[in-house]
């Protein structure tokens, strides 16, 4: 049971990078990579605040890089005509060079350090029950702010600038502004969650952020697959479902017996399955 509850206290917390991703992947139509960078650098920076033991600071610090690394993509997409793909691996190549340098090595402990985590709170509840619920409460919390994001005016032009471009600039919707800031904040939250995830673990490591993109697009695929909603609140509790689906898979491929070096790949393998499955079933269907 603990194990279990462990699982779902993951999906939680590894949900905010799927909310990042789910900004530019779904909303904006924007392939990002600079999450595989960026995610890194809210560990690293969240990691180097918490030798100061200022565990707000240390998020806040987390989510503003993020945000400069989302800044320095979307510059060159929008300002520079870079393709969006090669805009985000030249930022995430670039970053981590950076992380290097705000670790000063390739990883660094911060199990020692006051951190969220180990915040005296709930005493009345074991470890694993204390880490579920402050996960919870961030998620409640990153589920409402971005959900109200979504339903004001900025929100409905994100929509309209990644749904149709055109229309949206004729409209009067400063569609490259509009896309910038989405940039920008998907980086933010995802680079959060990197920072929330070092935390979590104890440790921030320069290459923690391979396979986050596919990580966040397994949470956001099989989400949509398990929960069909039309408004955007129903979509983004699809992705915490998914996020936390996605995490008992990894825990019944982990009781098979498989190695946990072997979880990039059944990731990979998971994610294919859930994108090829409806198209193979509407396939069928049509013959």
């Amino acid at each position: 049971m603990n194990l279990i509850i462990s699982t779902i206290d993951q999906g939680l917390l590894w949900s905010l990078l799927s909310l990042g991703v789910f900004i530019t992947f779904r909303i904006l139509k924007f392939p990002d990579m600079t999450v595989e960078g960026s995610f890194p650098l809210g560990a690293a920076l969240s990691a180097l605040m918490l030798q100061q033991h200022n565990i707000a600071f240390s998020l806040l610090v987390a989510f503003i890089g993020g945000c400069l690394a989302g800044l320095v993509t979307a510059i060159l997409y929008n300002y520079f005509h870079v393709q969006s793909l090669l805009a985000g691996i030249l930022t995430l190549t670039g970053l981590y060079s950076v992380n290097l340098r705000i670790l000063g090595q390739a990883n660094l402990a911060i199990g020692d350090q006051h951190n969220l985590y180990q915040l005296p709170l709930f005493h009345q509840l074991t470890l694993d029950q204390r880490l579920l619920v402050i996960n919870l409460v961030i998620m409640l919390i990153a589920l409402l702010l971005l959900a109200g994001l979504l339903y004001t005016e900025f929100g409905q032009s994100l929509i309209a600038a990644g749904d149709n471009p055109t229309m949206a600039l004729s409209q009067g919707i400063a569609v490259k502004r509009t896309k910038m800031i989405g940039i920008v904040l998907s980086n933010g939250l995802i680079a959060l969650a990197g920072g929330l995830v070092a935390q979590y673990n104890g440790f921030a490591d320069v290459n923690m952020g391979i396979g986050v993109m596919v990580i966040g697009l397994s949470a956001i695929i099989i989400g949509e697959r398990l929960l069909v909603g039309k408004h955007f609140i129903a979509k983004l509790i699809s992705i915490i479902l998914g996020s936390v689906v996605y995490r008992l898979i990894l825990l019944l491929v982990l009781q098979l017996g498989f190695n946990a070096n072997d979880f990039k790949l059944f990731s990979a393998i998971i994610l294919a399955i859930f994108i090829i499955a409806p198209q193979q079933k509407k396939g069928l269907t049509t013959k």
